[in-house]
Order: structure tokens, then sequence, then C-alpha cells
């Protein structure tokens, strides 16, 4: 097996260890279990846990603001980009699950990764929003008095903590792209000429 395949299986396993037995609970051997490799294999690509989770975090946020950006690029209105932002956010929780509840429960537990972790994808994520509100704003779309980096918050915010309780609800009365679509709308209002 390739290097790269095994960092990759690790990563995964992880997710799926994080997700069912939450970060606190969860050994290096039960990743390494889940993996299908030694353990000894984990520290050859890992220092800890910890490293994991950055790790993790690190990828699967890279994956998304690729996706998402390519989404955004093939749209001009900057209204549609704010809606595309939030499907593909909410979207997660249906396609990716488990990672969803690692990203929305387990990352917010760990006082050392909010503490320590600089937050460099994470930001590169939300800046896309305040980059479409600047455009829009450029355009004669939004309000020029609407601050980007206190709109992107809001905008995120709310993307934030409706997925928060999907992830922890079994059932809901609306769809993703309801709720998405909902939250474009309401802070498009506030901010569109």
């Amino acid at each position: 097996m390739r290097v790269s395949d095994k960092h990759h299986k690790i990563i995964q396993a992880a997710v799926k260890v994080f997700a069912r037995k939450g970060f606190y609970s969860a050994r290096i051997s039960d990743i390494a279990q889940e993996a299908r490799v030694a353990d000894g294999t984990i520290y050859l690509y890992f220092n800890n846990k910890y490293d994991i989770l950055i790790t993790l975090f690190e990828e699967e946020i890279g994956k998304i603001i690729l996706q998402v950006k390519q989404q955004i690029d093939e749209e001009d209105d900057p209204r549609k980009q704010l809606e595309i932002f939030a499907l593909n956010h909410m979207r997660l929780i249906q396609d990716k699950r488990e990672l969803s509840e690692v990203l929305q429960m387990e990352l917010r537990q760990s006082n050392k990764f909010m503490r320590e972790y600089r937050n460099t994808k994470f930001i590169e994520y939300v800046d896309i929003i305040s980059k479409i509100i600047h455009e829009g704003q450029d355009n004669g779309i939004f309000r020029k008095e609407v601050l980007p980096g206190l709109a992107k918050r809001a905008f995120f915010g709310a993307l934030d903590e409706t997925s928060r309780l999907w992830v922890l609800s079994p059932s809901h009365q609306y769809t993703i792209e309801d709720a998405a679509r909902q939250i474009s709308d309401i802070f498009m209002r506030g901010i569109n000429q």
C-alpha cells in the first residue's frame, strides 16, 4: 500500500471512530483497528490523536473549499453564489454525516483545538462569503454599508447553528435545501440594495 493510501485510510478511519465514540473516548488502537493497520503505523503518519484531528480538519475543509469555489466560479450573480455556499454547507450533513458530526461536535469540545489551532483553513472557508459580499457591493447588488467581515460571520453562524441542530436531531420539519434557501433569503433581504 502506498504511503498516501495509508494516510487517507487512517484519516477516514478516524472520522468513523471520532463520530462513533467521540474524540476523547477514541483511542489510537480504535483508529488502527478501523483502518486495518498496526497501532504503530499510525505513529508513522501522526504524532497523536490531536494531530489526526487537525489533519482531518485541514484536509476535509480543503476539499470543501475547492468544491465550493469551483461551483461559485460558474455563477456570476452574488445572490446565487451565497445560495450555492449555503447549499454546499448544509449538504455536508447529508452527504458526509460522520464527517459533519466530527466537524460540528467533536472539534468544538476540544478546548486545545479551539485555543491553539490558527484556523487558516476555516478562515479561508468563511472568507468565501465576504468575497461574495464584496463583489455584490462592487456591482451595486448589496448595500455598501454592510461590513463583509461581520456579515460573513452572521451568515456562517446561521448555517452552522442549523447544521449543528440537524446533526443532533433525528427528525426535521424541513429539508436541507429548504434550510439553505431560507437562510440565504433571510440574509440577502438584509443586505440587498
